[in-house]
Parts: structure tokens; sequence; C-alpha cells
């Protein structure tokens, strides 16, 4: 079984749009089956490859997004590791059972897991690190034969578009050299590989390519950038396939799909607007919450900046200066539902704000999960966590350039020798992913699992 990973990659791009001028992906459509893959809440790249290959809800696994609150603490945050993850992915079961499994970089891989093969550090690994690869000293290995260090991520939102280009195409070139060059070491059970790059061209250059974009202008230089590096991952993808065995299946998945971004909502500015948030003195133009003086004591609400919002309330007995009784936090959350309902964009609609408690769209809340997951116009409007705005509303995002947000579609494309049915199936759920894959390996699903068999996928009805 092979899996390759396309963060970012929505239907309309790749089965559509660029479709043409990517004759390998095109040739695996016409072998097998494709279609919408719905992502999970929230529609983020942690934790939506843990909960691809887990099976797992985000709320279950513990993973809300790459940064999660320290326990106690205002601003204090950590990043998720792979030993966060609650619940094993499924190359964890294969290992346990002696099978070989190669896992390229599949998120949140760092450190990378011990499994029984090769794993890789995934875009959070540190520069320069000398353990990105399990097991130690495969690294050093792996370097000599691409001859060069390895790289996980590059510096998308700069204003230098020239040079982020030509770092996210090196970045995904190496990466599928180095995963053919594990794929060499094989044979494995399964072979999983991630390509963060496609994630990459979205955020720094969808306005350059993207009619619909709000801020596109048409006759740009960077035009036929994005459409450039569409083919060049097809070559890369088509080079991998020549190595495959023709009874070896392949899963093209993507993690969540790209919208272009309408611009930023301030929520720290309108909690303070609205006496939610209280700061001892005007805040400067731009000025993070962290870096503020925040009057803690007459404060009930704070959030943070992000595709989604992660609303926070200052809980009395939980907060190190809590005012807010645990009592009334359902009260307020409807308050804040009620009136932030009613924010309208600048053109005079409505923004659509949609409040989630996690306990509400999660079988279970373990980790550290915000108190609310604040969305804005369904995702297509980023959240800015700075303050001191004229606006509300900001056409830029406020961490640095940025084109493009998620959306829920991604994208899967099966091609197995043994499935009889071909072309465009019904859309799935990420979260049917893991389940489906053991049953495609001959192997019944964990009982623990959420998601179900994907039956389209193994020639039944679902």
């Amino acid at each position: 079984m092979v899996v390759i990973g396309l963060d970012s990659l929505s239907p309309d791009l790749l089965f559509e749009r660029f479709k043409p001028d990517m004759p390998n992906t095109r040739a695996l459509m016409e072998e097998g089956r494709w279609g919408v893959l719905r992502t999970c809440h929230p529609p983020i790249t942690i934790p939506a490859w843990a909960v691809m290959f887990t099976g797992m809800d985000p709320g279950s696994l513990g993973l809300y997004g790459i940064h999660h609150r320290s326990p106690g603490s205002y601003f204090g945050i950590y990043v998720p590791t792979p030993k966060n993850i609650r619940h094993p992915p499924i190359w964890s079961h294969l290992s346990a059972e002696g099978k070989r499994v190669a896992v390229v970089g599949v998120p949140p891989a760092y450190p990378p897991p011990a499994v029984n093969g090769i794993a890789t550090g995934d875009f959070l690994t540190p520069d320069g690190a000398a353990d990105a690869v399990f097991p130690s000293g495969m690294q050093k290995e792996l370097e000599k034969a691409l001859g060069e260090k390895l790289m996980f991520d590059v510096l998308f939102r700069q204003e230098d578009r020239a040079t982020t280009l030509d770092g996210i195409v090196k970045l995904s070139r190496q990466r599928w050299t180095l995963a053919r060059e594990i794929y060499k070491r094989g044979p494995w059970e399964l072979f999983a590989v991630h390509d963060i790059g496609p994630d990459r061209i979205h955020h720094a250059f969808l306005k350059f390519f993207d009619p619909s974009h709000p801020r596109y202008s048409k006759g740009n230089q960077f035009e036929q950038s994005v459409h450039s590096y569409y083919r060049m991952i097809d070559e890369e993808i088509g080079k991998l396939l020549k190595m495959l065995d023709p009874k070896t299946a392949v899963l093209v998945v993507s993690d969540h799909g790209t919208q272009a971004m309408q611009g930023c909502f301030a929520i720290n500015e309108w909690l303070v607007r609205n006496g939610y948030l209280s700061l001892k003195g005007k805040p400067r133009r731009g000025a993070s919450l962290e870096k503020s003086e925040v009057d803690w004591s007459r404060s009930r609400v704070w959030a943070t900046g992000g595709y989604y919002s992660r609303i926070n309330f200052n809980v009395r007995g939980r907060e190190p200066l809590g005012i807010v009784s645990p009592q009334d936090v359902d009260k307020l959350t409807e308050e804040l539902r009620e009136r932030l309902g009613a924010v309208k964009k600048p053109n005079g609609e409505l923004l659509g704000v949609k409040l989630l408690k996690p306990q509400e769209i999660y079988r279970e809340v373990v980790g550290d999960a915000p108190d609310l997951m604040a969305y804005f116009g369904d995702v297509s409007w980023r959240a800015a966590g700075t303050m001191g705005h004229e606006s509300l509303f900001l056409e830029e995002n406020d961490t640095g350039p940025d084109d493009a947000v998620h959306g829920w579609e991604g994208v899967y494309l099966l091609r197995n020798p043994s499935m009889g049915r071909k072309g465009k199936g019904p859309e799935q759920k990420l979260i049917d992913v893991a389940p489906t894959l053991l049953a495609l390996m001959g192997r019944k699903p964990m009982p623990h699992m959420q998601g179900k068999v994907i039956g389209d996928w193994l020639g039944g009805s679902d």
C-alpha cells in the first residue's frame, strides 16, 4: 500500500483546473476511484493527518491545531509531537505485527516515531536537527545519498515571492527524491509520503493565479507559477509510480482543501471593543495580546488568531487570575454566539460566525482544548489575534503575507488493482481512511477506531 499525501489539495484544482497538464495523476483517475474527502474539525494540517491515519477524531486524539495552550497559562504554548497523539496511527499497529513500514514526513512527526522501518520528521522539524530520521544513523546515510541536508519547510509568509517560489520547488523536489530513495530500501507493507509544498504554494501564490481571489491581478509575473508547480509535482509522482509493482495499491489524499482568504477578522479587537477583554492602555496598531498589558481582573474572554480562533474564558479556579464563575460559562457562550452572530462585514452582509464547543463535535475531549472554536465566514476569513486596528476587518494576514485559508473539501484518488469500480465516487470522510487502509491490506480495523471502512473503496457498498 502506497499513500501519497499532498497537503491542502482541493478537488477543483486536482480534478479540474490542472488535470490536463498532469498526465500521471490523470492516468490514476482513469484507472481508479476519486472524489471529495471531507476533512475534520478544525480543517488544519495538525490534527487532520493524525485523524486520517488513526481513524479517531481530534478530541479523542487531543489535537486541536499546531499550537496548544499550556494548562494554567494565558500565553504559554506547546507544539504537539507524535507522543501527544492519544491513539497510535496504523504504522504503529503494523510495526507491532512485524511488518515493515516507511513514513516520510507525515505530521505530526517530530521527533520521528519509532517504527519497524524508516520514519522522517515533518514540517515542524527544527532547521539543522540531527535527529530527524528514525532509526538513528539513517539521516546521515540518506543525506549522503541525496548529496544535501534534509529540508522540512520553507519561509512562505514573506514579500519576496521569487525566493519563496524557489524554496517551495526545492523543498518538494527533495521530498520526492527522498521518498524514492527510501522506497528503494523496501519492500514495505505500507509506504506513506507527505509533501507540505502544495500547502505552501497556495498560501504564497493563490492570489496570483486564482481569478476569484479578491486581490487577483491578471497578467502578473507569477500567474503561471502554481500551474508549473502542479506539473512538477505530477512528474515527481510519476517517477515514484514507475517504481511500484503492478499489484501495489496507490492512494493519493489531501488533509483539507484550500480557498482564497477573504481577509482577517480581528477577534481580540472585537472583544476589547465589546467589553470582554480589558487592556491597561490603548494598544499600538498590530499589537499582539502577549505583548500588551491585559487587565485580567476585568477580562472574561481572550482569543488567538489563526485559521480558526481558539476562544478561552478566564475561569475562576482554572486560570491564574480567573474571574468567570464556572457556572456562568454556558451563559457567556450563548451571549457570544448571539453578539458575534450579528457581526457584519464592511459590505453589510453577516460575517457568519460559528462558535463550537469541542464537547459538541467530538466523542470525547482530552488534552488542552479551547473553550470555543470560532469559524469566520465558514473559515474563508482568517482570525487575527492582534489589536489596535482601525477596522475589525483586515485585507491581509496580520502575521505575514498570506493568500489562502483552508477548505473543508480535500481529495482522494485510489488505484487498487483488485477494485472493479472506477471513475468519480461519492464524498468520503477523512476519519474513515485508517480503517479502510487496514481493510485494503487484509486486516480488520482496530476496535477503538471511530472511522468506518469505506465499502466503495473495497468494491462493495458504503
